[in-house]
This record gives C-alpha cells, sequence and structure tokens, in this order.
C-alpha cells in the first residue's frame, strides 16, 4: 500500500447508508477516496466495509466550521464539541481527529466497530522458525523487493541452521534451543523481546515447529497477532455435510493453509489457502518440493493481506477483501 493512503474497516449489522455515510464523511473532511469495498454476509445481516483514502486532507489547516458546515456560530460550536471524546480536550482539533471523533459518533449510533489506521509507521514482524529455510528466504527476499511493508526486527529459532539466512539480510537472528524441561522459561525470554524489548506488531510462525503454550498466546490478547503457515490441507472434514462444515469454518481453497493462531493448534481463523496439483507419479520428494512452493506464496499473501488491512476478523472466520 502507498505511504499516503490510510484504511477504514467497519462491521457490524447491516442498514441503509452506511456506505455512503462513511464515504461521505471522510470526504466532507477532504479526503480522497482511494477504493471502496464491501460485503454483507446474508446468513446474519453483517456489513463488512474497508475504504482506502488519501491521508492527506486537503481540510489540514482550515478553519473547523468549514468542515462542518454554514450554520451561526454557535451551532457549529457545538457540532463540534459533540464530537468530542468525553472528557478529551482538544485546542484545535485536526481534520483527521474530527474525522474519527464522528466515526465513533457514527458507529456508536448504529452499533458498528470501526478500526481507522492512519499508517504512520510500519508495523514491526518478528520471525519464528526451526530449520526449514524456504519460507525465511522468500519473507526476506520479498522484504528486500519492499514486497511487504513492514520492519523484520530479528528471526527467532529453536535451532542454529538458519542463522546464515539472518546474516544474508543483516537481520539480529536469537536461538532459543527448546525442551519439554525448558520451554516456559524459554518462552518468557522470546517474549521479553518480542513485547517488551521490541514491541511488535505481529509474529510469524514461518515453519516454526513448536506448540506455543497458553501462556505464550495470552501475551498478545490480539486475536491477529500471530500467523502460522501450516503445510497441509486445514481444516480436514468429515461426515455428511462437508460443504456446509467448510463454510462455516471459512474455508478458501483447500491447500496449504496460512491461518491466525489460536490455543486450539490449527484450528485458527484461515486467512489464505491454495491449491496445487499432484499426480501418482510424484514421490515423497516431489510432494514436499511442490508443497514448499505453496507454503511460500500462500504466507507471503496472508502477510500481505494483513498489513494492508484488508481482512475482519468475525468469530472463527476472515473476511478477505481483494489487493
Amino acid at each position: 500500500m502507498a505511504s499516503n493512503l490510510a484504511t477504514l474497516r467497519v462491521t457490524g449489522p447491516d442498514g441503509k447508508g452506511i456506505v455512503a455515510s462513511c464515504s461521505n464523511l471522510l470526504d466532507r473532511h477532504g479526503y480522497g477516496i482511494f477504493s471502496t469495498e464491501h460485503w454483507t454476509e446474508r446468513c446474519e445481516d453483517r456489513l463488512f466495509l474497508r475504504i482506502v483514502f488519501d491521508k492527506e486532507s486537503s481540510n489540514d489547516g482550515k478553519d473547523v466550521a468549514a468542515v462542518i458546515g454554514d450554520d451561526d456560530e454557535e451551532q457549529r460550536q457545538e457540532q463540534v464539541n459533540n464530537n468530542m471524546i468525553k472528557n478529551q480536550e482538544l485546542e484545535t482539533p485536526s481534520s483527521a481527529t474530527m474525522a474519527e471523533q464522528e466515526l465513533a459518533a457514527f458507529c456508536r449510533d448504529r452499533n458498528l466497530q470501526f478500526e481507522l489506521n492512519w499508517r504512520n509507521k510500519k508495523p514491526k514482524i518478528a520471525i519464528m522458525a526451526s530449520k526449514s529455510p524456504h519460507c525465511v528466504w522468500e519473507l526476506m527476499l520479498r522484504h528486500q523487493a519492499r514486497e511487504i511493508d513492514c520492519d523484520i526486527v530479528a528471526i527467532l529459532s529453536n535451532h542454529d541452521e538458519l542463522q546464515p539466512v539472518a546474516e544474508t539480510f543483516d537481520i539480529p537472528y536469537h536461538v532459543f534451543p527448546i525442551t519439554t524441561e525448558n520451554k516456559p522459561d524459554q518462552e518468557v525470554r522470546q517474549l521479553t523481546l518480542l513485547r517488551d524489548e521490541w514491541n511488535v506488531d505481529l509474529v510469524v510462525l514461518a515453519r516454526y515447529m513448536q506448540v506455543l503454550s497458553s501462556d505464550f498466546l495470552d501475551a498478545f490478547p490480539d486475536r491477529t497477532s500471530i500467523i502460522n503457515i501450516h503445510h497441509s490441507f486445514l481444516p480436514a472434514f468429515s461426515g455428511s455435510r462437508p460443504y456446509h462444515a467448510a463454510h462455516a469454518r471459512g474455508v478458501k481453497l483447500i491447500g496449504a493453509t496460512a491461518h491466525y493462531v489460536t490455543p486450539i493448534l490449527d484450528d485458527g481463523p484461515i486467512i489464505e489457502q491454495d491449491v496445487i496439483s499432484v499426480t501418482h507419479r510424484d514421490g515423497i520428494n516431489g510432494l514436499i518440493r511442490k508443497g514448499r512452493i505453496l507454503e511460500r506464496n500462500v504466507l507471503v499473501r496472508a502477510i500481505q493481506a494483513h498489513l494492508d488491512d484488508r481482512v475482519i476478523l468475525y468469530k472463527n472466520k476472515c473476511v478477505v477483501f481483494g489487493d
């Protein structure tokens, strides 16, 4: 996403005029709309909306009243005050502040939730991996090519095999050998770096062959803070109504799966999936080779969707808008 663009995501009960109201609100504050995409889940009549807009408002630096309208001074001031967050005092509210306050008031009235990302700083990402290098190499190369808009702060591993990859791209590499006995202590050390020292926005499990403990996951209360690539088809359905189960689960495609991590192993909301063809002629090595290509691409696309604010989480499913 271009550096001058910001994103608004809205979800909640559908209703007439929501998409137009959000777009018009941004327009009134001088923000140019770059793209709009929305979808309604008819089973629950729930709206999912994403608006990408130019965050450089043409109203910045102008009189507040010019944004609100041509009413008399007392009415204009009352409108401004009504949009202020309770108990928050601002001497000269910026267009961005006023837009966010108006969005908050509008969404409260409609029982909607919204996320407004001004993208004023690059997200910080930490990669966790074990021995397999293919996903780490792919992430490093895509990052170097500026196809992943973030800062990669470090690679954490339970082995030292991938240190040459980190050195190639001048990325700090930290080894935490893990056994059954020392795993709790090692996770505490990892969390000290991830949360306290680096304050990362996203952890990417790039074939990290360890199951994260509930204590580790609890340190990331945001359900979209950890992405994993699973080298298999998720989920596997049985019974007489597999398509109904797949719809409830949020499956995108059958193949390698990138998903957010939850306490239930391999059961997190699915962000991206893909498929690759194999035949009876493919041996084990052929399957591994094809699978690695799939894993690399699926993981990158999932991270790109996450960083572009194209994902809206609902229950145990992801709504993923186009790029």
